[in-house]
């Protein structure tokens, strides 16, 4: 029996970043990653306030850098595993 192919949607690497780039953890939220986008929205905003102890203006940019780089490496493999699982349910491997 054939089953209904549902649409496969893969999640664009560069809009994840850009997105992570204007607000700390919407790269992450619109990668489907909602905990871990949260996680990164509460580090930074304690990071945000970190600065008035002067330690915030070196974790934060290290935290922003990382979150653009979370973001777009994290999209980049959920569209694998997507690519995967599509493949599989094809019967190519």
């Amino acid at each position: 029996m054939n089953q209904p192919v549902l649409p496969v949607f893969y999640k664009n690497p560069g809009l994840a970043a850009v997105f992570s780039f204007f607000y700390m953890g919407i790269g992450q939220i619109y990668n489907g990653q909602i905990y871990k986008g949260i996680a990164f929205l509460i580090a930074y905003s304690i990071s945000w306030l970190l600065m008035n102890l002067w330690i915030g203006y070196l974790t934060t940019p290290i935290l922003w850098f990382y979150g653009i780089y979370d973001a777009y490496k994290s999209a980049e493999k959920i569209n694998v595993d997507i690519a995967r699982r599509a493949g599989d349910r094809s019967g190519v491997n």
